[in-house]
């Protein structure tokens, strides 16, 4: 394979899962499913010159022999101005030569040039707000190099394939891959050796026999679509048509015929069926019902890649089936708005592999040891922030990372689903993602706090600053002793880098008794020092801490502490506290004089209140929004949450 070309793969030993639940008989999670071109890294998340139009349609009526690497035709697309323009980019390679481009049944200049882009000049300039259109005539070699076009054999027979993410639309069509303008229409008109068959995006509209030994085959897919998922496998495919779903959709496979004829890989495939009512029932209807889901294989080999409507196979692991699958609702429907936002793609995409290890594939006991091994990889490091910084955005392996993209972030939404409890957490989900200018569009980062905030309520500001812009993860340090009718808590944390002050979090919170009680609690911890009494009318016996795994924390320790009722007791009395918390319309703040000066700092460090603490040592709070506040008073910081 070419030396240009990186493949990540984070590889978790799974042989005691295998053996109970034949989930795989190699590494149980392919995270590298897509090709990361590092040349092209430096393009960035959007390309200026193609600002300045819609891209609504584009047809790709192509010729192409898998044995015989060339790919020639033509490309139409239907644009609407935002702007009067006198010339129109796209992004395309110098590789490729265009002979000509035609607009209204003239040919008008263009220009190749150096940075991957095709300028095309008009006569005279064409106004803003109108639909209009042109033709791009080209041919060639595509630039084998970066790989977004694979020619190769599969079983004494050639295939050719095609693999975009992030860049390599480009490398063998005109389009626009500015992460801001999906394409509300494709049509793939491919005419091959009658011998092939083609797999793409979409709905088969037709294959057509031509003469002289060629097909025509013509995929259409209506469904809004990022050009770097748009997609080709050509090959000696056998093809498999089947249903899924209720009500039932199209389940198409295009395999090649060493696959379908293996009952193993097979069964894995028709699992598909299985994962999908379950993310339906999580994530709401399948996105693309009105065409299709299923599989089209390809021959980048250890690669998977989350096609729209159909995703481009090498493996057949449940988990990697799993992932992609997750993918058509998170990164396909609605897709990262920008490369620092990839974790929305792949975070989404892992914990769907959690939904179906813990639902369908394993045992509780396997479960939790895959959450371990998971944390443990995700803590094995003390820094690397969830978010791709802009300095990094050049970085193909950084925002491609297996650790912080992947599994920090499938971890990050499985704290937010332990913050917010499945039952609101699932519909929220289901609402941020079929939302106006949310479905079949682009998200980031603020999109998803919004949309949760306005949902739920909750306020992730101070979450997100902290796992997604932050680095690291906490170590908790728990002290109990057990008070009548209390369990009293001491909490401290240590943080793995300075990026981040304090992990705000709910604590998971086992307490069993003597007698085989069991209480569980999940206390809000918003400082460093916080004694938390939870009410207990049991004798303890243990306290358990994460018992669940349900958040990322390393080397945490719970230790019963005799002395800390009479420690703690008599260093509150003169301790400025903060209560109630979470609060509604006011706290109080303990051991402070009267008519002290305070001001109130939100989760993204602005002033939102200011005065004086009155002679109760009552502040007024009703006026924020929900969220994460810290109330600055003296020399004392206390932390507390706005209902």
């Amino acid at each position: 394979m070419n030396n240009n070309i990186t493949l990540i793969v984070l590889c978790i030993s799974a042989a005691a899962w295998a053996q109970k639940n034949d989930i795989a008989d190699k590494d149980q999670l392919l995270l590298k499913e897509k090709k990361a071109f590092t040349k092209k890294m430096a393009l960035g998340n959007n390309n200026p010159n193609t600002n300045n139009y819609d891209l609504r349609y584009q047809r790709l009526d192509l010729t192409i022999n898998p044995a015989v690497n060339n790919i020639s035709g033509s490309v139409t697309s239907h644009f609407v101005p935002t702007q009067n323009l006198s010339s129109l980019y796209f992004d395309f390679t110098n590789q490729m030569p265009v002979s000509s481009v035609t607009y209204h049944g003239n040919t008008i200049s263009f220009s190749q040039l150096p940075t991957k882009e095709l300028r095309i000049d008009f006569a005279q300039n064409i106004p803003a707000g109108q639909l209009d259109s042109l033709t791009v005539n080209y041919g060639g070699l595509p630039d084998l190099s970066e790989d977004a076009v694979l020619f190769g054999n599969v079983g004494g027979s050639a295939v050719m394939s095609t693999l975009n993410e992030p860049y390599g639309a480009q490398d063998w069509f005109p389009t626009k891959q500015s992460l801001n303008d999906k394409i509300e229409k494709f049509d793939f008109k491919i005419i091959t050796p009658a011998t092939y068959s083609v797999a793409s995006n979409g709905v088969l509209k037709s294959e057509t026999i031509l003469g002289n030994g060629q097909k025509l085959t013509h995929w259409q897919t209506n469904y809004p679509m990022a050009a770097y998922l748009a997609a080709l496998s050509i090959g000696n495919f056998v093809k498999i048509n089947d249903t899924v779903g209720t009500p039932a959709f199209p389940f198409v496979n295009y395999l090649y015929p060493a696959t379908a004829n293996d009952p193993t890989l097979m069964s894995r495939i028709n699992w598909t069926k299985l994962a999908i009512p379950l993310f339906e029932q999580k994530f709401g209807p399948y996105p693309f019902r009105n065409e299709k889901y299923g599989h089209m294989e390809f021959n980048y080999g250890g690669v998977c890649m989350e096609h729209q409507t159909m995703s481009s196979m090498s493996s057949w692991n449940r988990g990697t089936i799993a992932h992609e699958l997750a993918h058509q609702w998170f990164g396909d429907k609605v897709t990262c708005g920008t490369w620092n936002d990839i974790w929305l793609n792949e975070g989404f995409a892992v914990f769907g592999e959690h939904l179906v290890y813990e639902n369908l594939l394993m045992n509780a006991a396997d479960f939790q040891n895959y959450l371990m091994a998971q944390k443990n990889y995700i803590t094995s490091v003390a820094g690397g922030s969830t978010y791709v910084p802009d300095a990094e955005i050049s970085n193909s392996h950084r925002i491609f990372d297996g650790l912080l993209t992947y599994a920090k972030g499938g971890y990050v939404v499985r704290m937010m689903k332990w913050i917010l409890t499945d039952e609101v957490f699932f519909p929220a989900i289901q609402a941020y993602h079929s939302s106006a200018g949310t479905a079949y569009g682009y998200a980031t980062t603020a999109t998803l706090k919004n949309s949760l905030l306005q949902i739920t309520g909750r306020d992730f500001t101070g979450f997100f600053a902290d796992w997604i812009y932050g680095q690291g993860y906490p170590s908790y340090q728990i002290r109990w002793t057990q008070l009548p009718g209390t369990l009293r808590l001491k909490v401290n944390q240590t943080q793995s880098h300075p990026s981040v002050s304090y992990f705000d979090l709910p604590l998971p919170i086992k307490v069993v008794g003597t007698a085989g009680e069991i209480a569980y609690f999940r206390p809000e911890n918003i400082f460093n020092g916080e004694v938390i009494d939870l009410p207990v009318n049991f004798a303890v016996a243990q306290v358990l801490f994460n018992y669940e795994n349900q958040i990322v924390e390393r080397s945490s320790t719970v230790t019963q502490d005799a002395s800390l009722a009479v420690q703690d007791s008599s260093t509150n009395s003169a301790t400025v506290q903060l209560y109630p918390n979470p609060a509604t319309s006011e706290v109080h703040v303990t051991h402070i004089p009267a008519n002290s000066t305070y001001r109130i700092v939100s989760a993204d460090g602005r002033v939102v209140a200011s005065g004086k603490i009155d002679s109760n040592g009552t502040v007024k709070v009703s006026s924020l929004t929900s969220g994460n506040y810290v109330l600055i008073t003296g020399e004392h910081s206390l932390k507390f949450i706005k209902r």
